[in-house]
């Protein structure tokens, strides 16, 4: 594990295409009482524990794009898509057997319980992308469910491979929340994590889609937004309820989804007056 940065960025996808990666001890023991029942398993209730975990998800779609023929055209990007593709019995035979993030983390419990956080963060931003991709009627409410889920892999593989960077990452971002993450990154990883998103994306020949949803220089289009607003409001809340950045979210949030301020506190669960100091967002 590296415990300086490696500032260049083909080092640290070199790095990563090659580790084994991990996933949570939870995925593996509902996958093995899936195994067991394989003649009732569907690709829906496997996909639905595959999409609890950040690295499995990403495992499967990489393993799905190596195994890619040249007579298919379209890009698989979901994970039931992917699955259906597969078939249960080539899925189980090959996904068993897999390393458990609590177990290769074992000595480094600040990094586990900053990875479970990442991972926690993830699967709310992609329960509020799904949530507000179902109101706005997206054609494929399932893509942005990904997305969401693995906008932020690379923060994952960080805490999973470079603990004692990903440490000291935290650390400096709590010092002075004044800094960009970005300034942080490439100080101590050396280059800054949407780099290596992007490059490892292009590795591992993650589908297009995908990729696009998770680039925030696609803003302009409303699933992109859909995708960084969730992840955004993810972040920010995990600082508390009262961070500052959350009332541009709120009315990001409101503008995307075409309601109220107080109909979107009552969608995440928020009393009337929280965030009253922002205006309302308008109706649409």
């Amino acid at each position: 594990m590296p415990s300086r940065p490696v500032l260049d960025l083909d080092g640290w996808v070199a790095y990563f295409t090659q580790a084994n990666l991990p996933v949570l001890r939870r995925t593996e023991q509902q996958l093995d009482e899936l195994r067991a029942g394989a003649a009732t398993a569907n690709a829906r209730t496997i996909s639905a524990v595959i999409l609890q975990d950040p690295m499995m998800t990403l495992r499967m779609l990489a393993f799905i794009e190596a195994r890619r023929s040249k007579t298919r055209l379209t890009d698989i990007t979901t994970i039931e898509r992917s699955l259906m593709m597969l078939g249960m019995e080539p899925f189980f035979d090959h996904f068993q057997n897999l390393p458990m993030v609590e177990d290769h983390l074992r000595d480094h419990p600040r990094a586990l319980l900053g990875l479970l956080k990442v991972i926690g963060r993830a699967r709310k931003a992609a329960q509020w992308a799904r949530d507000w991709a179902i109101h706005r009627h997206d054609l494929d409410v399932d893509e942005i469910t990904v997305a969401t889920l693995l906008y932020d892999f690379t923060e994952i593989l960080m805490w999973c491979f470079a603990p004692g960077l990903a440490l000291h990452v935290a650390e400096r971002q709590r010092a002075d929340r004044s800094l960009r993450s970005v300034t942080i990154q490439t100080e101590i990883y050396g280059v800054p994590l949407y780099q290596i998103k992007q490059a490892l994306a292009r590795t591992w020949r993650l589908p297009q889609l995908l990729t696009t949803l998770m680039d925030p220089r696609n803003a302009e289009h409303p699933r992109v937004r859909n995708v960084k607003l969730a992840v955004d409001l993810a972040r920010h809340s995990a600082n508390g309820w009262d961070d500052a950045a959350l009332p541009d979210d709120y009315r990001a949030i409101a503008e995307l989804l075409h309601i109220s301020h107080e109909t979107l506190m009552h969608r995440l669960g928020r009393g009337p007056s929280d965030g009253a100091g922002d205006n309302a967002a308008t109706n649409g």
